[in-house]
């Protein structure tokens, strides 16, 4: 079984999951079941299942949950760039988590290909 804390992609997803709480409390009380509430369950999201999906038997369910984390990871980025144009145009904490964003995006991208090149060998 793989260590997930030992992953850089679960670090960043946790990262990501923190700072997303943080912009939550930005956001205005009527977005508590509605942006607010969206955000953080899909930053969680993110290393939750790149966690779970390291505690499969095989490579190509580790790959399946990667993939799950990367359609969160999406829908985190959709959710911050409705809250960027809607709420908090040039806040720094916006513009930190999308950096983020596309830290992670990479990572995730390269370990899901790495996995998908070695399953076709």
């Amino acid at each position: 079984m793989r260590n997930f804390k030992e992953y850089k992609i679960w670090r960043k997803g946790f990262e990501i999951s923190l700072k997303t709480y943080q912009l939550a409390k930005e956001l205005p009380a009527e977005e508590k079941f509605g942006l607010r509430s969206q955000i953080t369950r899909a930053a969680i999201s993110i290393p939750s299942n790149i966690a779970e999906g390291s505690q499969r038997n095989s490579e190509k369910e580790f790959k399946r949950f990667l993939e799950i984390s990367m359609g969160s990871l999406c829908e985190l980025e959709t959710q911050i760039e409705i809250i960027e144009h809607t709420y908090l145009k040039n806040d720094p904490l916006i513009f930190e988590i999308k950096s983020l964003i596309n830290e992670e995006t990479k990572m995730l991208s390269k370990l899901i290909h790495k996995i998908k090149s070695a399953d076709q060998t």
